[in-house]
C-alpha cells in the first residue's frame, strides 16, 4: 500500500507491504502485479466511503519532519488541510505573479517576467490603483553618476535578453518559494523581533555604523558583493543601507536596500539585490522586493530579488555596487538608485508615518540571523566571512559613505558611531582617506574559538 505524506516543504511516499511468512519475494511480486488492477479501485472506494462517513477523519502516521527526525505518531496528516493550503498558495501566486509580455530564463534557475509597468504589484494598492509610475526626480547635488545602459549587474541579463521599454522585470515567485516560509502570511517578510537600535534581538546580529541626532533625507555608499556561507535554511546574511525613523518599538519605519543570501526566501545561496520596508517594526506592514503592494519599480534593466553577478573573491578581483536612497524634494517619495546611476524606483510617501517627513537615523553594514539550531553560535558568515582587520581584497567593505540633507545635498558623514553586537563573531573597523572618503571594513566567520 502507498501513502503519500506532505510536510511543510516536501511530500514523501511510504511503501507499506507485508509478506506472508512462507511466501517468496518472486511469488509476492507476481501476485501483487496480478492484483494491482483490482485492489486499487477497491482501496479508492474504501477511502471515499470512509471519508463520506467521517469528513474530519485523519490518518495517524509517523511523519519525517523537515529536519529529518520522525515526529510523534499522534501527529496527523489531514488531506483537506493540505489541499486548502495549496489552494491558498495558488491564489497568492495568481495575485503576485502578473501577466508577462515576455519571459526570460536565468542561468541560476530564476524565471524573470517582463510585466507592463502599470500592472506591477504596487498598483494593487488602493492609493495607486489606476496610476502609472512617476517620472524620475531631481537627483541630489553632488551625485555625479550617469545611468549606464550597458552595465551588467545580474545573472539573468548574461544571455543578452532584456525586458522591453514600458515593462519591468520581476522575479517569478514559485510554489516552492512560498512553502519554504513558515506561513503564507509571513512569506516575503522579516520575522517579528524585539528591535533595539536595529541591534541584536531575536537572534539577529549586526556589525554596523550609524548616524543619528539630525534630520536625514537620504544616504549613499558603495559596497562590495560576496557569497557568504549560510549554514541554516532559516538564517540569512545581508549587507545593506537602513533609512530609519520612529521609535524602536511598534512604530518603527525603515527603508532598506542592499544584497543578501537567504536560502529560505530564494532557495539558493546566491547574493541577491533586495529591498525592504516596514512602518510597524516588521509586524504586519511591508515586505521584501515586490512581494506586496508598496515599492514602485520604474526600471526595465534591474530585477529586484535577482542574483548579482559578478562577485568579489578572496585575494582576487573586487566587485562593488553603488546604492543611494533619497527623498524627492518635490513629491516626497523615497527613490532608489543602484549601480552606476540606474534609477530602480520609489517607495511612495503615503506608505509611511514618520518617514513621510524625514529620517532620524541612517545605518550601514551587515546583519545575520543566528538561530543556534545546533545549540551553539551559527557558522553563518557575514560579508566575506573574514574579520575587518584583514582589509582590502579579504574583508567586506562600505566606502564613500554620505547622507542627503534638507536641501538635497550629498554630505560626508560626521559623528559616526560603530556597533558590533558580538565582535568575536563579526567585527567592524572605520577609516578615512581621499579616495574612499569615509569607509569601513566589517564581517566575520561566525562560530570560532572566540565565538562559541
Amino acid at each position: 500500500m502507498l501513502f503519500c505524506i506532505y510536510t511543510r516543504r516536501q511530500h514523501q511516499c511510504i511503501q507499506t507491504e507485508t509478506l506472508p511468512p512462507k511466501q517468496t519475494t518472486q511469488e509476492h511480486s507476481t501476485k501483487m502485479a496480478a492484483a494491482s488492477v483490482s485492489v486499487f479501485p477497491v482501496f479508492v472506494s474504501f477511502l471515499l466511503v470512509v471519508s463520506s462517513l467521517s469528513p474530519v477523519m485523519s490518518i495517524s502516521i509517523p511523519i519525517v519532519s523537515d529536519s529529518g527526525h520522525r515526529t510523534p505518531a499522534n501527529q496527523t496528516f489531514r488531506p483537506s488541510k493540505h489541499m486548502q493550503k495549496l489552494k491558498s498558495v495558488n491564489a497568492y501566486l495568481k495575485k503576485i505573479n502578473k501577466p508577462a509580455v515576455k519571459t526570460i530564463q536565468s542561468p541560476d534557475g530564476d524565471v524573470i517576467d517582463c510585466v507592463l509597468s502599470h500592472l506591477q504589484p504596487a498598483f494593487d494598492h488602493p492609493e495607486l490603483r489606476g496610476q502609472k509610475p512617476l517620472d524620475p526626480p531631481a537627483r541630489p547635488k553632488g551625485d555625479e553618476r550617469e545611468e549606464t545602459a550597458t552595465e551588467s549587474l545580474q545573472l539573468w541579463t548574461d544571455s543578452g535578453e532584456s525586458c522591453p521599454e514600458g515593462t519591468v522585470p520581476i522575479r517569478r515567485t514559485t510554489e516552492k518559494d512560498i512553502l519554504r516560509a513558515s506561513s503564507i502570511k509571513r512569506f516575503g517578510r522579516k520575522l517579528r523581533r524585539h528591535v533595539r537600535r536595529d541591534s541584536t534581538g531575536g537572534g539577529h546580529e549586526h556589525a554596523v555604523v550609524f548616524v543619528n541626532g539630525e534630520q536625514y533625507y537620504g544616504a549613499k555608499a558603495s559596497l562590495n558583493v560576496w557569497t557568504p556561507r549560510v549554514t541554516d535554511g532559516y538564517e540569512f546574511s545581508l549587507s545593506q543601507i537602513w533609512v530609519i525613523s520612529g521609535s524602536f518599538s511598534h512604530d518603527l519605519n525603515t527603508i532598506e536596500a542592499g544584497w543578501q543570501v537567504s536560502p529560505e526566501l530564494y532557495g539558493d545561496n546566491y547574493p541577491r539585490f533586495f529591498t525592504y520596508w516596514t512602518t510597524d517594526a516588521y509586524q504586519a506592514t511591508g515586505c521584501y522586493n515586490l512581494l506586496c503592494s508598496g515599492f514602485v519599480q520604474t526600471n526595465n534593466k534591474i530585477a529586484i530579488g535577482a542574483a548579482i553577478s559578478p562577485r568579489s573573491s578572496y585575494n582576487g578581483r573586487q566587485f562593488d555596487i553603488g546604492l543611494m536612497i533619497w527623498k524627492d524634494p518635490k513629491h516626497g517619495h523615497w527613490w532608489l538608485q543602484f549601480g552606476s546611476g540606474l534609477l530602480v524606483g520609489y517607495w511612495p510617501a503615503f506608505l509611511f508615518s514618520h518617514l513621510r517627513s524625514h529620517a532620524s537615523m541612517v545605518q550601514f553594514g551587515g546583519e545575520i540571523v543566528n538561530s543556534r539550531s545546533s545549540g551553539f553560535h551559527t557558522f553563518t558568515q557575514m560579508g566575506s566571512g573574514h574579520f575587518a582587520g584583514e582589509g582590502f581584497r579579504r574583508a567586506a567593505y562600505f566606502r564613500n559613505l554620505q547622507v542627503v540633507d534638507w536641501d538635497n545635498n550629498l554630505l560626508p558623514l560626521t559623528n559616526l558611531h560603530l556597533l558590533a553586537d558580538h565582535s568575536n563573531c563579526y567585527d567592524i573597523r572605520q577609516g578615512r582617506n581621499n579616495v574612499w572618503g569615509t569607509y569601513f571594513y566589517y564581517g566575520g566567520p561566525g562560530r570560532n574559538n572566540r565565538c562559541p
